[in-house]
């Protein structure tokens, strides 16, 4: 058996593996890559692997990072089943046809330039019919149910509490007489997060390919990250302009809905109109209150008193184009969500255009922002920003609250590695930036003494491989060796042997003497 790693290695979009085991292909996600040019590029290069070899994807949420190349997988061939839980399966049928309206714009948007300028055509990575095409594969499976992927391969999702469905993935694999188990984190989330639960933890495991997004370093503003929209908001309100937040349709907005009501009860949110302007957003919202199950026991307990915390006074939703329009029409006390979070694509790249060049206007950043993305570069100070063609001064406010994001930080990550009792052979560190990956990496191995690896993108790792006897295995084996020998001595059952066994025991210490440490 082997995995390929053919996204998410030293970077943190793209996220993808291919396990292949004898003739069966396997794969961990598909995720699209966003960022840097370079970067994106990826999206438009052939599979590694033809597609219609493929026998199953499993899927470990609905993050774009992660689900957004599976309509190209199905557009080359592709046609098994993709496994997920039932919440990222009611995600992804509002997820994907927005991903591929969203390149059909874009792709027409270049075109028409293209035409002008006598340049060759383009086409969309898959459109909005290959997304519906591929939601017709998706399998849904609860929590915690074992399935079977064939007679010696059973698979089970556990939740990551990252986003609404997250799941880690455990996958058991017989071959011959040997069983591996292999666990996939997907993107693990925080503790005490709103709706969802924490992290499942996972006890035992002989390989662990595990997420670091946040892996060299810590959420600053977790405890605070209340007080610090509350500030962020009055100060766009005294100014008297927008506060526009780049959020991603799925959890992100939901979270901030959450927190805007917790403002509102309190009679701290100012009077400024909230906005959610991302069709996705809104159907995602819907399919949030289709999934009570998945929510953590703080939610239930707001439910079970009266109070949504997904209904807000005054909120309005834009679905339409038109609407969307309307919204930048606005000069003042206005609170403006929309997608993507990282600046790069959808509604949010107009409300920038409308808003960026504004003084009196916020924009402010709650999530992660992947390297080269124009999220990125706004916080990295850049006084100028191309959108659409144009040439954007930057002189709104640029504001960030580490707190909101979904993902576990280093120390948050570390804590769920010593949950295991039985230690991974080895841990492939996936879907962070060189720096992040290799800091979580090296704590791992020194804090626990778990073997680590940093796979690099394309990377092949044979796993079933009989590993190389260290000198600590030999010197298990030694002590275990003389503890017996010794047994047989005192009870006196094996003093016939003993030259034969002292002879043996000074030819393994000789051995032992000759390994390197």
């Amino acid at each position: 058996m082997r995995i390929r790693f053919l996204g998410a290695a030293q970077t943190v979009t793209g996220s993808c593996h291919l396990l292949e085991i004898g003739s069966k292909r396997i794969m961990v996600d598909c995720g699209m890559f966003q960022g840097s040019r370079p970067i994106r590029e990826r999206n438009y290069q052939s599979f590694l692997v033809p597609p219609n070899s493929v026998d199953c994807v499993l899927l470990t949420h609905a993050h774009i990072d992660h689900s957004g190349l599976l309509p190209k997988l199905v557009k080359h061939g592709f046609s098994g089943p993709i496994y997920a839980t039932q919440a990222t399966g009611d995600l992804l049928e509002v997820m994907l046809p927005d991903s591929g309206h969203i390149q059909e714009v874009e792709v027409e948007r270049k075109n028409r330039k293209a035409r002008r300028a006598g340049k060759k055509l383009i086409e969309p990575i898959y459109t909005v019919d290959d997304a519906y095409k591929t939601i017709s594969f998706v399998r849904k499976v609860k929590y915690n149910e074992v399935f079977r992927l064939d007679n010696n391969i059973t698979a089970r999702f556990l939740d990551a509490g990252h986003i609404l469905g997250s799941a880690i993935l455990e996958l058991w694999i017989v071959e011959g007489t040997r069983q591996t188990k292999l666990v996939f984190t997907g993107d693990l989330g925080n503790l005490n997060a709103p709706f969802v639960n924490d992290p499942a933890a996972v006890e035992e495991a002989d390989y662990v390919i595990m997420e670091s997004t946040y892996g060299n370093r810590l959420h600053k503003d977790r405890e605070n990250k209340l007080e610090l929209l509350k500030e962020v908001i009055h100060e766009t309100y005294q100014k008297g302009g927008n506060l526009v937040i780049p959020a991603f349709a799925v959890e992100r907005t939901q979270d901030l809905l959450y927190d805007l009501n917790q403002l509102a009860r309190s009679g701290q949110l100012p009077p400024m109109k909230v906005y959610i302007d991302s069709p996705m957003a809104v159907a995602a919202t819907n399919i949030f209150k289709k999934h009570p199950e998945c929510f953590d026991e703080e939610t239930r307990l707001l439910i079970r008193e009266g109070f949504n915390p997904l209904a807000l006074p005054g909120l309005t939703f834009s679905v339409t184009a038109d609407e969307s329009k309307a919204i930048n029409e606005i000069s003042g006390g206005a609170i403006i969500l929309s997608a993507s979070g990282m600046c790069d694509a959808g509604r949010i790249k107009h409300h920038l255009k409308h808003n960026l060049w504004r003084p009196e206007s916020t924009i402010l950043f709650v999530g992660y922002q992947a390297s080269g993305t124009k999220g990125q570069r706004l916080l990295a100070g850049e006084k100028t920003i191309r959108i659409h063609g144009e040439e954007i001064a930057v002189r709104a406010d640029i504001r960030n609250i580490d707190g909101f994001s979904a993902h576990a930080d280093q120390k948050g990550l570390l804590n769920w590695v010593r949950q295991f009792k039985t230690k991974p052979k080895r841990i492939f560190v996936v879907h962070g930036e060189p720096e992040s990956s290799a800091t979580l990496a090296e704590l791992i191995t020194k804090e626990t003494g778990i073997a680590t690896n940093v796979p690099v993108w394309q990377q092949e790792v044979e796993l079933t491989q009989e590993e190389p006897l260290t000198r600590e295995d030999i010197q298990k084996a030694y002590n275990a060796v003389f503890e017996k020998i010794q047994a047989l001595l005192d009870s006196g059952s094996g003093t016939g042997k003993y030259a034969e066994i002292l002879n043996r025991l000074n030819n393994l210490e000789n051995y032992l003497s000759s390994c390197s440490k």
